[in-house]
């Protein structure tokens, strides 16, 4: 089997607060903040440092890629395939693994 996954793109945590999250990580560690709208256009958040990206949500963030049932404190990261994203989906079908994704994203 080829290796599917190339690497992390970026990591995502659910906070309570963006602002307040936004603000420590700014002050404590010297991130930067960014802007940025998601694949839908709706407003999202990010932290980042060197070539690294943390996207921040909360509970009342709308995006099509938000977990189903986010709990403050979780994360989730994103990689970035090494082969065409169909190969990914049919591979995942074949090993029986379920898809739980908006498919409007990889159509």
């Amino acid at each position: 089997m080829p290796l599917l996954a190339d690497r992390i793109d970026h990591i995502v945590l659910t906070v309570a607060d963006i602002e307040a999250t936004t603000q420590f990580y700014e002050r404590a560690l010297g991130f930067t903040r960014e802007f940025f709208r998601g694949p839908d256009g709706a407003p999202r958040y990010a932290l980042k440092f060197g070539r690294q990206k943390i996207n921040l949500q909360d509970r009342g963030t709308q995006t099509l890629t938000k977990a189903k049932q986010p709990t403050f404190g979780s994360g989730d990261f994103c990689l970035l395939a090494a082969v065409p994203l169909d190969d990914v989906v049919a591979h995942l079908k074949s090993v029986n693994v379920a898809i739980a994704w908006p498919a409007a994203l990889w159509s």
